[in-house]
């Protein structure tokens, strides 16, 4: 199983970007997913989450500007970023735990994408 990340890059204040991260392998099930935000020197944080049925979460900094869908017949969560900031540059990192079939049995496992940059210029 793996997740794959599309669509940082560099864009000016005020723009837009739209993140995908699509998850493949075999799956049994995926609950939550969830995009963070790990900017330089500063802990990963919490961007946006959406569960299975649609119910969504969002950081602060981010209400009104980010929002969060997913399409559950591709295993794909998505990203819109609207109204960047500066202080929204930071490699974004998707998440999902993830129901895998194993010879034990059904087990679940966090996995994460490989980072996408995203850089907002002032």
């Amino acid at each position: 199983v793996q997740l794959v990340e599309s669509g940082g890059g560099l864009v000016q204040a005020g723009g837009s970007l739209r993140l995908s991260c699509a998850a493949s392998g075999s799956i049994f099930s995926i609950n939550a997913m969830g995009w963070y935000r790990q900017a330089p020197g500063k802990q990963r944080e919490l961007v946006a989450a959406i569960t299975s049925a649609g119910s969504t979460n969002y950081a602060d900094s981010v209400k009104g500007r980010f929002t969060i869908s997913r399409d559950n017949a591709k295993n794909t969560v998505y990203l819109q970023m609207n109204s960047l900031k500066p202080e929204d540059t930071a490699v974004y990192y998707c998440n999902a735990p993830i129901t895998i079939p194993t010879i034990e049995g059904p087990n679940r496992v966090d996995y994460w994408g490989q980072g996408t940059q995203v850089t907002v210029s002032s």
